[in-house]
């Protein structure tokens, strides 16, 4: 129920919310950059568009201009039939008056192409890649104005400098006599620079010119010139530039490795017709390029003013926050603090409540009813969680050994039958050694499996038991037999009792043998060094001790004489105290590895503890550390057989007491 003075939690939120929040704030912010970074991409592509624009225009007119002087040049008649001398210092006067970056000329014979004057030192103009000119021409066509061949030198200049780009070019024509015979050619060679500009605001751009074959013939760059454009990372962009500029199309486009540094270049084109020959034309793709950030400079300040803005916007926006922190935080901070130390409180200390909020002190009152519910499950889960924990663990590492025990004799037998059946034997003892291992595999294969029914059947509670009058002593002995040999074969000291004088015990004759077996071959197994000592003795008793260390009251029927004890002691590696409780549980070994020394699934001592409790025995196992061996006692009541007799017959004999056994040493 609510108390009067309380509001409810919509009321105050919505009271206090803002006129504006982030997101729309932010979007537009968003939206105004956006805007911004447009508009100035825009004026920078018209720009460099209008700019390779005029670069163009100032090639065609430079080319015009050189064409024309060099035509000129050609009707003077120094130069048609004059000395090599006079015609020297002829081309040495026309170097000033061409201002077209001309470097050099050249007069060459046409007939013989040998040189007759030049002002390019030791450097001559390479004319090979030019035309054969024609030998006569018609009288209509005597003058050799516009007659002329461009060649491009699309390779790098020694002087060339970085981010400045040079247009390399041969320009020549040829001279004919007053018969119209060809006699002479007048070469020039020819360097053309552009107005160029990188820095910010500036949006001229750095020249890039590429011919009609597809190459780099002006770059900034100077180890581009030359280089094919589908050799560069824009490739497919020059490309698209160059059918677009074929087209006369202008545009922009964005390069994105051409200054191999990662950033993003912004380049404007434009198509120039360049007259190669009077009857050839290419199309050239002229184009200024510049980096993005420096053609979006006026971005930075934009950006600058968005940010401070923004900041104070998000200013106000948090103190109003804080303000309504103070009156919405205060409940729910607390509530927080009963929560982190809800496992340190008092039992009868509760959350608190009397907030301001309705909302919240419903809030109160179901965190305490969970809290109490949560401790009384808590127990629980952990007393589960630990069980399931330990389950699991169990069936990994029983799964892993049992696949490793079960596939090394699989794979002896497998290995033993193949080089029989492949007839890999020498002889017939060596068949019938590889058949004896394969035998000696298929038991201890079959041991592993049995082990694993028992252990199912026993958890089951569907294991059957004969129980009849056996002598545990002559059980003993036949089970120490069948160890004999493989104690001997290891090298182990054997110490057995001498005393043959019976002992009836009621149980399974197979399964008691069993039980032995386990205990004995595992003595064996874990000792390398040193002796196995079996000792029995007769202990009164009448309680029954249990394996797990409680002595239980025997029912007045069931009252015997005493205890059949029979104690297997090795010097083996023994177990650490630890570790000892653990080892009569299924499937649980000291080293559960597949890569232990020892092999085994874990299953004998369990196997062993359930059979001698269903047979009303005990087994315990005790070893003082690693190292110092291992003690393993089985105990099962005696039935003495005489007061059985007689009380049969209705007498009562006097008791009769074994005599101890005496062990005997068998050296290994």
């Amino acid at each position: 129920m609510a108390m009067l003075g309380q509001s409810s939690f919509r009321r105050i939120l919505l009271s206090r919310i803002l006129l504006l929040s982030i997101p729309i704030l932010l979007l537009g912010v968003a939206v105004t950059f956006r805007k911004a970074r447009t508009s100035l991409l825009y004026t920078a592509r018209q720009n460099l568009m209008e700019s390779a624009t005029r670069k163009a225009d100032e090639i065609r007119m430079s080319i015009e201009a050189l064409q024309t002087s060099l035509a000129i040049a050609t009707e003077t008649a120094v130069l048609q039939s004059g000395a090599p001398e006079d015609a020297h210092q002829l081309l040495k006067q026309l170097m000033p008056q061409m201002t077209t970056g001309v470097r050099c000329l050249q007069l060459t014979d046409a007939v013989t192409e040998q040189l007759i004057a030049s002002t390019c030192a030791n450097d001559p103009i390479d004319l090979s890649t030019l035309a054969p000119w024609v030998p006569q021409r018609d009288k209509l066509m005597m003058s050799s104005l516009g007659v002329h061949q461009i060649a491009v030198d699309a390779t790098p200049q020694p002087g060339q400098v970085a981010m400045q780009s040079q247009l390399n070019l041969t320009i020549s024509a040829p001279i004919y006599d007053q018969t119209g015979q060809l006699r002479r050619t007048l070469s020039a060679r020819a360097t053309l620079t552009q107005a160029e500009s990188g820095e910010p605001w500036s949006l001229l751009g750095y020249t890039v010119v590429v011919d009609g074959s597809g190459r780099f013939v002006a770059h900034p760059f100077p180890q581009r010139v030359g280089r094919d454009i589908q050799q560069d990372g824009d490739a497919d962009r020059f490309l698209d530039m160059r059918r677009n500029a074929e087209r006369g199309d202008r545009s922009t486009r964005h390069l994105f490795s051409f200054g191999n540094d990662g950033s993003e270049w912004l380049a404007g084109f434009s198509p120039l017709e360049v007259p190669i020959t009077e009857t050839k034309r290419e199309t050239w793709v002229v184009m200024a390029v510049t980096r993005l950030d420096n053609a979006l400079e006026g971005l930075e300040e934009i950006t600058q003013i968005l940010f401070i803005l923004t900041t104070g916007l998000l200013a106000a926006h948090l103190l109003a926050m804080l303000y309504m922190a103070r009156d919405l935080a205060r409940p729910l901070e607390q509530l927080g603090k009963y929560a982190r130390r809800i496992h340190k409180r008092n039992p009868l200390e509760r959350a608190p409540k009397n907030f301001r909020i309705k909302e919240v002190n419903q809030l109160a009152e179901v965190l305490d009813n969970m809290v109490r519910r949560l401790e009384e499950r808590a127990k629980e889960l952990e007393s589960a969680w630990q069980e399931a924990e330990a389950a699991n663990q169990l069936k990994s590492e029983f799964l892993a050994n049992t696949s490793h025990e079960l596939r090394t004799p699989l794979n002896a037998i497998i290995g033993c039958l193949r080089l029989v059946q492949d007839g890999c034997c020498d002889s017939r003892e060596e068949e019938l050694e590889f058949l004896e291992q394969a035998d000696k595999a298929a038991i201890h294969l079959l041991k592993i499996i049995n082990d694993l029914l028992d252990i199912a059947k026993i958890e089951g509670g569907e294991i059957p038991l004969t129980l009849e009058l056996v002598d545990f002593q002559q059980t003993l002995r036949d089970v120490i037999d069948l160890q004999a040999v493989q104690i001997h074969q290891k090298g182990l000291r054997l110490t057995v009792p001498e005393s043959t004088e019976p002992v009836m015990v009621r149980a399974d004759p197979a399964r008691l043998k069993q039980v032995l077996l386990n205990v004995i071959y595992n003595a064996v197994k874990f000792t390398d060094q040193g002796g196995i000592t079996i000792s029995a003795r007769i202990e009164r008793a009448i309680e029954q001790p249990m394996s797990s260390g409680k002595l239980t009251p025997v029912e007045p029927e069931a009252v015997t004489e005493g205890w059949m004890v029979v104690a297997v002691q090795d010097t083996g590696i023994g177990i650490d105290p630890a570790q000892q409780h653990k080892l009569f549980r299924p499937f649980v070994m000291v080293d559960g590895s597949t890569t232990r020394k020892f092999e085994g699934t874990g299953l004998g001592l369990a196997i062993s503890r359930n059979l001698i409790e269903l047979m009303g025995g005990s087994i315990t196992l005790y070893s003082a550390g690693v190292g110092q061996g291992t003690t393993v006692e089985v105990a099962l009541p005696v039935v003495n057989t005489s007061r059985r007799m007689a009380r049969e017959a209705g007498a009562t004999p006097a008791p009769e007491t074994p005599p101890p056994a005496e062990p005997s040493t068998v050296g290994g």
